[in-house]
């Protein structure tokens, strides 16, 4: 008698692929004072605040998520600027996360383009130990896509807060888009972060995605230069800069070649779970937030206010989007010989990029995973060949 083999039901697959959320992302306000080029944010010019009563549903939500023990849920503030709504209101949104905070179970993070950053601002960001990230793209020849309402550049605006927050002797790390222009520049890039005085940096090079659809992104041979490039430039400089999508390789490498596979194969991935200003949650990306789309419900998981997050991380399975992209995860899987490194790329990304979540490879998969690991082999094969 001829057995079949059952398909693992949703909920299954879901917990197959999904951890508990180790990050929640919180939108203050729709509202940004800049006007970046390359935003995908389809709301950032209207003045939308997130209330007090939002902050304390997520704030008992994020109590039930951590009440069994484990690490702290680290809360990330960003989109479109955190720090537009003002102090005395931001400091209203962390009041119901300070029992949470003291007691070690929440990291609180912003991500500003810092022009907005005074010594009041370093004040409440030190009080309520705050980690902070900094948008910058460069030196001001490769920040020009960073402009204020105006069409004014805002390069020296960021280095002013920057400024404040070494004053203060607050640390911060760089999230630094890479556009066609800055992709043949790396080593101007990271001299410039490196005196900056941030401790880490990431690359998001440029993105289809949200409202930012008509822009020419980088090529996967453009990537995969940059990337060789700055693995020579921190061999030399490492010590002065940390580069995440670096850290990330070198520390699947080590865990292969040290014995330690399983403790690489036995990570899961996040749900990101996004609050928005009115309560509304998305799963899987951030940047799906406030996308419109009739089939997909425009994402919505639930609203903070009617359900708490553990309920609705719940049902995640029986959300069509989330079942498609757990269908194309299982794809990547099975064909892509980047899989073991990569574990499948941004939600957003095969949505906005290929118009189906279900979809497998990307421009994101080609230009940030891929070409970071061909550039790696790239630049390795020809040592070894100089060396013989």
């Amino acid at each position: 008698m001829r057995t079949r083999t059952r398909t693992p039901g949703w909920r299954a697959r879901y917990d197959q692929w999904f951890t508990a959320p180790q990050t929640v992302v919180v939108q203050p306000t729709t509202w940004c004072n800049l006007d970046c080029h390359y935003c995908y944010l389809p709301f950032r010019k209207l003045r939308h605040h997130m209330g007090p009563d939002v902050a304390a549903a997520l704030a008992m939500s994020v109590a039930q998520l951590t009440a069994g023990g484990g690490p702290p849920i680290g809360i990330v503030w960003h989109g479109g600027e955190p720090l537009a709504i003002g102090p005395q209101k931001f400091s209203a949104l962390l009041a119901p996360f300070e029992d949470l905070r003291r007691a070690g179970r929440v990291h609180h993070y912003v991500q500003t383009n810092a022009t907005l950053i005074t010594d009041i601002w370093c004040e409440l960001l030190t009080a309520y130990d705050i980690r902070v990230g900094v948008s910058v793209d460069g030196p001001a020849a490769l920040n020009t896509e960073r402009v204020d309402l105006r069409g004014k550049p805002a390069f020296h605006r960021i280095l002013h807060g920057v400024r404040r927050l070494r004053a203060h002797g607050i640390p911060f790390s760089v999230i630094s888009v890479v556009a066609t222009e800055s992709i043949t520049q790396p080593e101007e890039l990271l001299r410039f972060l490196a005196e900056l005085g941030c401790h880490s940096a990431g690359f998001n090079i440029e993105e289809v995605e949200g409202v930012n659809t008509h822009r020419q992104s980088p090529t996967p041979a453009q990537a995969e230069e940059f990337w060789c490039r700055t693995l020579i430039w921190t061999r030399s400089h490492g010590d002065r800069l940390k580069v995440r999508e670096l850290e990330r390789l070198a520390e699947y490498l080590h865990l292969i070649r040290s014995g330690q596979r399983a403790a690489w194969d036995e990570r899961r991935l996040d749900p990101i779970p996004t609050v928005s200003v009115t309560g509304d949650v998305v799963l899987l990306s951030p940047e799906l937030a406030g996308t419109t789309d009739p089939a997909y419900e425009d994402f919505r998981a639930g609203n903070i206010l009617d359900q708490p997050l553990p309920v609705i991380l719940s049902g995640a399975h029986r959300l069509r989007y989330v079942r498609d992209f757990l269908t194309g995860l299982d794809r990547c899987r099975g064909g892509c010989a980047f899989f073991d490194f990569c574990r499948g790329a941004q939600a957003a990304n095969r949505y906005f990029e290929n118009g189906s979540l279900r979809s497998t490879e990307t421009n994101y998969c080609r230009v940030s995973r891929q070409a970071l690991v061909t550039a790696l082999s790239t630049l390795a094969t020809k040592e070894k060949g100089q060396a013989t």
